[in-house]
């Protein structure tokens, strides 16, 4: 089991970021994406120092060196910034699951960023379980449209969501895999929560610029006195930048980047049965198959 940490890790970031993707997306409907995400990583940058203090002894990552600081940082503004910025209007847009399909798109991206940045070189087996797992994806993405034209019935497929939905997740699943490699390179063998710690400061520092340049504070006001957002936001912080990001740190360090990615990107498959339950949204049978194709592609990692 200890050959397939790092899997393992990744796994259970999926399991987490489909807790923390809906927790966001009710709280985004209530107060808005750019508030959640500034109050969700101020609430992590606790959570993180909290556990470091009583599992390392120390608060604050004053060991990190400025090598890991410099990486991690740059990290934290591409990947929760700009990734997550984008992610989290896609959220808003689309919907959890659907904004989820398309971050599934984040282990290719990683996959060819790591070969350029890091040199890592993926197996056969690791590009089958990636190609299989992305199968299922699309398949759940795209549905059969029939229409007719000049009397003839035309059958094709295509989207059924929002394209400018679509495109804001794509770019958060981009800042997601781009952010995913530079931790690699800036954390090395040091510890993943504090590693997270430091990408959770820099994207508070970003998000802090965007408010003051965009004269958002408000916002920020107006979510704070809003209890049953707030409840959601507590929730989604403690399970995506506390646990979340942690473990997907954890991932990164113990396997390739490419591999990390895809197994973390299993939350769609995850999330439908919380979507239907608590969202009540409609699931078809393309949807289920996809869903049994993608864990199929996961499969492929362990044997």
């Amino acid at each position: 089991m200890q050959n397939y940490f790092g899997e393992i890790a990744g796994l259970l970031t999926a399991v987490f970021w489909t807790v923390t993707s809906m927790a966001f997306e009710s709280a985004g409907k209530k107060v808005g994406s750019l508030a959640v995400n500034l109050i969700r990583l101020v609430m992590a940058f606790f959570f993180i120092g909290l556990y470091s203090w009583v599992v390392r002894g120390f608060f604050f990552p004053f060991d990190a060196t400025l090598f890991q600081w410099k990486w991690l940082a740059l990290s934290g503004l591409v990947g929760f910034v700009i990734g997550d910025l984008l992610l989290f209007q896609a959220f808003v847009v689309v919907g959890a699951r659907i904004s989820m399909l398309i971050m599934s798109l984040a282990p290719p991206f990683a996959a060819f960023v790591g070969w350029l940045m890091l040199g890592e070189v993926l197996t056969p087996q690791n590009w089958l379980g990636m190609g299989i797992t992305m199968t299922g994806i699309v398949v759940v993405i795209l549905k059969r449209d029939k229409s007719e034209q000049n009397g003839a019935i035309i059958r094709r497929l295509k989207s059924g969501y929002s394209l400018p939905g679509i495109l804001l997740a794509l770019g958060g699943a981009i800042g997601q895999a781009v952010g995913l490699v530079l931790s690699k390179k800036g954390m090395g063998s040091y510890d993943a929560f504090s590693a997270s710690q430091i990408r959770v400061l820099s994207g508070i520092a970003g998000f802090a610029v965007l408010f003051f340049l965009m004269k958002r504070w408000h916002r920020i006001w107006t979510a704070l006195k809003n209890p049953p957002a707030m409840r959601r936001i507590t929730l989604g912080a403690f399970f995506g930048p506390f646990l979340g990001v942690s473990f997907s740190l954890l991932a990164v360090q113990h396997t390739e980047t490419g591999i990390a990615a895809t197994l973390m990107a299993i939350t769609p498959v995850l999330i439908i049965a919380p979507s239907v339950i608590f969202f009540r949204e409609r699931v078809n049978w393309t949807e289920i198959l996809g869903a049994i194709i993608t864990v199929g592609g996961v499969a492929m990692f362990f044997l």
